[in-house]
């Protein structure tokens, strides 16, 4: 869990076009403490409401990931095989995935606090990293490194290194066993096999 505990600090991004005018460092940091605060604030998240949590990812997170790009790194070589309809469907099952649990640590914040660190970037730079510690109570800080690149809707995230593990290279090792046993139909049926458990898993705790 302390992987996904890692993508509640900083995975957050406002709407708008003011934010577009941010730096990638700015960006992450602003809207973090603004989420964040909510968090703290949100009585019924705090209590497990899974769904008050997806609905802040949805409303805050979701405009500003690129997740056809996070899909086709993920995915790696086999996207090329993948037809636009199979792309379309592991993208959007590999988004739902990732809201899903994300949003289950939005329900597990316990007070970690995010130093931020200088970024390191030219005027010109179109593919930054951002990096950030994560200060948790009563254990270890955990470095967090997020992947931006610049679009014309805006700086994206497209990948995120927890303690030097990235989240597109973690789930590319399943993602080609699960494509060599059944293809990438094999692959989509997974993926909506784990979200329909986690549809059950929400609805629960509405």
């Amino acid at each position: 869990m302390k992987y996904f505990l890692a993508l509640l600090t900083g995975l957050l991004m406002t709407l708008g076009a003011a934010a577009q005018a941010l730096s990638p460092d700015a960006l992450v940091k602003s809207v973090t403490n603004d989420v964040l605060d909510i968090v703290r604030k949100d009585k019924d998240i705090q209590a497990g409401n899974t769904r008050k949590a997806v609905e802040l990812a949805e409303a805050k997170v979701l405009p500003h990931f690129d997740f056809a790009h996070m899909t086709r790194l993920a995915v790696g070589k086999a996207w090329r095989q993948a037809s636009p309809a199979q792309q379309q469907a592991l993208t959007d099952e590999f988004r739902t995935l990732l809201v899903r649990t994300y949003s289950k640590a939005l329900t597990e914040y316990r007070n970690q606090t995010i130093d931020f660190k200088p970024v390191k970037m030219q005027a010109a730079d179109t593919d930054v990293v951002v990096r950030t510690l994560v200060q948790q109570p009563g254990g270890k800080p955990v470095e967090i490194d997020y992947s931006l690149d610049k679009t014309d809707q805006g700086w994206k995230v497209y990948d995120i290194s927890v303690a030097a593990v990235s989240l597109v290279t973690n789930y590319r090792g399943s993602f080609a066993q699960e494509i060599s046993a059944g293809g990438i139909d094999g692959l989509i049926g997974t993926l909506r096999t784990k979200n329909g458990g986690s549809e059950a898993a929400v609805a629960s705790k509405q």
